[in-house]
């Protein structure tokens, strides 16, 4: 009866997983915001080398976010928020360090982001895109719709004038 006791107590305590907890705590930094603007809902993804399971953090009216890490060796990443983000490709994603003296964590760089194209970026391609590569505007792909009568039972105009069959073309 003891015997099986010790057992039952063994494989229970063996069930149990001890962690480590560490803490990420920091924030984010809008660049062209004015002052005590809201930064709530902005979602940062944490993805911890060796580690399957990604941790998600929220950002609070302040910009700042804690989450536990599943790991030490992490990196975190804007993903977006309520309204839309633009971000940098240099500071989308940054390294998580250990804060000295602490048991918490933060960002090696500050996560930032801007609620408007900014004007470096303006004419570079990456945000006011035009429609194709020499920059010229397409124009609209409205289809033209000839009215023909119901009675001779064709698809509407727009199904095959725009189509120029090739036949006989070697």
């Amino acid at each position: 009866m003891v015997i099986t006791r010790l057992i039952l107590c063994a494989l229970a305590l063996s069930m149990i997983e001890f962690s480590m907890c560490h803490l990420l705590k920091t924030s984010v930094t809008c660049l062209d915001c004015p002052t005590n603007s809201d930064l709530a809902g902005i979602r940062i993804l944490i993805k911890c080398n060796q580690v399957k399971n990604l941790a998600m953090a929220t950002t609070n009216e302040h910009g700042v976010f804690e989450t536990q890490l599943p790991s030490s060796n992490c990196q975190a990443k804007i993903l977006g928020g309520p309204k839309q983000l633009y971000i940098s490709k240099k500071t989308m994603v940054t390294s998580i360090m250990k804060v000295q003296e602490t048991d918490s964590y933060t960002t090696s760089q500050p996560l930032s982001f801007y609620t408007s194209c900014p004007l470096s970026q303006n004419h570079d391609g990456k945000c006011g895109t035009r429609n194709d590569a020499i920059g010229r505007k397409i124009g609209s792909s409205k289809t033209v719709d000839l009215p023909l009568p119901k009675e001779w039972g064709l698809a509407p105009s727009s199904y095959y004038v725009p189509f120029v069959p090739i036949i006989g073309i070697p």
